[in-house]
């Protein structure tokens, strides 16, 4: 009997259910099975005529969401049921309080925090950021509620090729921007590195691709090299007594993507391509002794590098992370890096979050992984206090996200955790928010210095403090910390209030002495010869002395020559009138908004931050005084504006690409002999008739460093200039830079 598709279907669907149920089996309390049938049902039916982009029934998102909920996090019965029911709310009649009759008031909140805002937003605001805030403000409440997301999220990128370009290019920066570095933030970092390559995949995928192919082809010579390099450490632990794994495994694709990117070297220099981890069966109270015993053990065999030595142990990281790092030099002369930590501290550096409460309940002192907690209450007084837009909460928001920490102390000898990159301004708002406002310098070590110096690992900092002091706008430049950058904004915002009414003061006095009445038009009319976008920020500018009142004259004098001009005419002026005249006496409006549906006859422009030309992966972005900007996909940019203002990309497709010389930099790299300079200058200008702008050579110890700004016509073009300059004598290395 051949089976139906919906057949075929209704088996996969149970079978997925029953996964879920045998993953979860052993932290089942009785009676929950029957709830998690109950969401099963409900969602089932919820999605029942419902697909996929991709074709396939839609309850398989939910059940694979539920799926890495409990296999890949390690989360219970409470969150299967939200995870099995979070989209049921937004695609169905089904309210939050039916959710809180059937399964109680913490599944309902947890639902309510994955519930996407529709409606309208702020100017300056975005859809994509207003629901960010929504669902990082119950971080407040549950936890769960992020976890849940990133499970989604991880689900959505898993499946994101049946999905349009330009939405493949939005959900993955997305993730990059927020979700990637909250895995991280929440210890899951095997989440974290599928999420990042998955986003190289599909913003870069040629260097995806190419990665991947040299991965594969490595493996082979990995693993004998592996094995060669385990076997003697094996043994000396063995004959130790110790109970333990050794797991070797290659880098993350991204994180090999972001070496090469950073060093500016090829796939063959990166030097710790794979680490080596030894995870040991340890007691609680010897697991720091056992370690560093492992530790002495491998560099018997080999050489450490200093400069590479990680303790995580001794003061873990704020996501509860612990482990010990080394990278040692093995016989074959490459660099390994080598991972020591206990099974519990794997388990958490693993699954983050939820093995990290776990381990918490077991050990009484609390004292395990509380910096999590630290840094959820940290981020709750923060959520607590932000009343900017979502924008600029989710820019604060990532501040809280970094990846390293400095440990400084107090002049008493209190420790303070800041983030990475943290400065003395940073520690004065640590301390205390006036002692931030005041702030003028600080004693690091008993030595004096600026307000924006950078603390290092064990620094002693005492602030110096003045009531003369108060923050300005490029403090702001000089601190890392959201708390600090909150305070700044706080009293920036007061300031702004004030230089607002002092100016509204000058402008009226000045008006007065000018016999012109001050009203709401006369106002605008200034406003539009001043060139600003609001009233208030002509005032904030008089008010600073940044316009010179003075200077209100002459636009008293261009107002009575329009008048003027309108007598002889016998032509009434209107307030739109008068501000057309003074756009075309300034130039062309800044305001001017290009959306156009077919995109053959859209005008355009090319972003100056990454200079696309024809043939590079692009995306236009609908600015909102510069029409659509056309941006490359790899461009520095491209991560924030495709995240928070996802509305606004569009498909962008070339017009006239052969007619158009567009400006592209080439940096060539050789070794300096008389004569390589001419021979590099004939290739561009003989054989491909390009237009150079401009060359820079530099020449230092025999090396010889170019930089080359020309046009071109597309990247065929400069693929082909790039092949032939590399077969100039003595040139190393040609690369495009933006």
């Amino acid at each position: 009997m051949i089976q139906t598709d919906t057949e075929v279907e209704r088996k996969e669907i149970l079978k997925r259910y029953r996964k879920i149920l045998r993953q979860a089996k052993p932290i089942l309390k009785p009676g929950d099975t029957k709830l998690i049938k109950k969401a099963f049902n409900i969602s089932l039916e919820a999605h029942k005529d419902m697909r996929r982009k991709s074709g396939e029934p839609y309850i398989y998102h939910p059940l694979e969401v539920a799926l890495v909920c409990v296999e890949e996090i390690g989360l219970g019965t409470t969150s299967i049921i939200s995870a099995l029911l979070h989209d049921v709310v937004e695609d169905t009649d089904m309210e939050l309080e039916d959710i809180e009759r059937e399964f109680g008031h913490k599944v309902m909140t947890i639902i309510d925090g994955l519930t996407k805002i529709s409606g309208v937003f702020e100017y300056g605001s975005s859809q994509q950021a207003e629901n960010f805030r929504k669902m990082l403000l119950t971080l407040s409440d549950d936890v769960r509620v992020i976890l849940i997301k990133l499970a989604d999220r991880l689900n959505n990128m898993r499946t994101l090729s049946s999905m349009p370009r330009h939405k493949q290019l939005k959900i993955a920066s997305e993730t990059m921007y927020l979700y990637a570095p909250l895995a991280h933030r929440l210890g899951l970092y095997a989440i974290k590195s599928e999420l990042e390559d998955l986003y190289l995949k599909y913003t870069d995928s040629s260097t995806y691709k190419d990665i991947v192919k040299k991965i594969n082809e490595s493996r082979s010579y990995r693993n004998k090299f592996i094995r060669q390099f385990i076997q003697p450490i094996e043994e000396e632990l063995t004959k130790l007594g110790f109970h333990f794994t050794i797991k070797g495994r290659p880098k993350s694709v991204y994180s090999i993507f972001n070496k090469m990117k950073k060093q500016g070297i090829p796939f063959e220099e990166v030097y710790d391509l794979f680490a080596i981890r030894i995870i040991l069966d340890s007691d609680l109270e010897n697991e720091k002794a056992d370690c560093w015993q492992v530790y002495s053990i491998v560099t018997d065999f080999y050489r450490p590098n200093p400069d590479r030595l990680r303790d995580w142990i001794s003061t873990p990281r704020s996501n509860g992370y612990e482990s010990l790092h080394t990278t040692v030099m093995s016989n074959t002369g490459q660099w390994v890096e080598v991972q020591i930590r206990t099974t519990r501290m794997d388990e958490i550096a693993e699954r983050g979050y939820a093995a990290h409460w776990k381990y918490k309940e077991k050990d009484s002192s609390g004292k395990t992984g509380s910096g999590l907690d630290d840094w959820i209450n940290q981020v709750r007084s923060m959520l607590e206090s932000n009343d900017g837009n979502a924008i600029e909460f989710m820019e604060d928001f990532r501040g809280n996200l970094f990846h390293d920490e400095v440990f400084v102390f107090t002049p008493k000898g209190d420790l303070k955790v800041l983030p990475h990159g943290a400065t003395a301004l940073d520690f004065a708002f640590e301390i205390h928010t006036e002692v931030g406002a005041k702030c003028i310098g600080a004693k690091v070590n008993q030595k004096l210095v600026s307000i924006n110096h950078k603390l290092k690992n064990g620094d002693q900092v005492e602030i110096l403090t003045s009531n003369k002091q108060k923050p300005t706008e490029d403090w702001l430049n000089n601190v890392v910390t959201s708390r600090a950058k909150a305070k700044i904004k706080d009293a920036l915002r007061e300031e702004k209030r004030s230089s607002i009414l002092d100016g509204k003061e000058i402008v009226q006095r000045k008006l007065k002495a000018m016999k012109m009445e001050f009203n709401s038009e006369i106002v605008e009319q200034l406003r539009a010869f001043y060139e600003l976008k609001t009233a208030n920020e002509f005032y904030y500018r008089v008010g600073k002395g940044i316009i010179d009142p003075t200077t209100i004259k002459s636009f008293k004098d261009f107002k009575e020559a329009q008048a003027s001009k309108a007598k002889v005419t016998g032509k009434v002026k209107d307030e739109s009138t008068f501000t057309k005249e003074i756009k075309s006496l300034k130039g062309p409006d800044h305001d001017q908004l290009l959306i156009g549906e077919d995109m053959d006859v859209v005008d355009y422009i090319l972003a100056k931050c990454c200079n696309p030309i024809p043939g590079d992966d692009v995306f236009g972005f609908v600015t909102v005084n510069e029409g659509i900007k056309i941006h490359r996909t790899s461009c520095p940019n491209a991560l924030e504006l495709l995240s928070n203002h996802g509305n606004r990309v569009i498909k962008a497709r070339w017009t006239s690409q052969k007619e158009i010389a567009f400006l592209a930099g080439l940096r060539i790299l050789g070794t300096d002999r008389v004569g390589l300079i001419n021979d590099v200058t004939k290739v561009i200008s003989n054989e491909l008739k390009v237009n150079m702008r401009s060359i820079t050579v530099d020449s230092d110890a025999g090396i010889f460093e170019g930089t080359i700004k020309l046009y071109v016509h597309s990247t065929e073009h400069l693929d082909h200039l790039i092949k032939n300059l590399q077969e100039v004598d003595g040139v190393i290395k040609v690369t495009r830079f933006d």
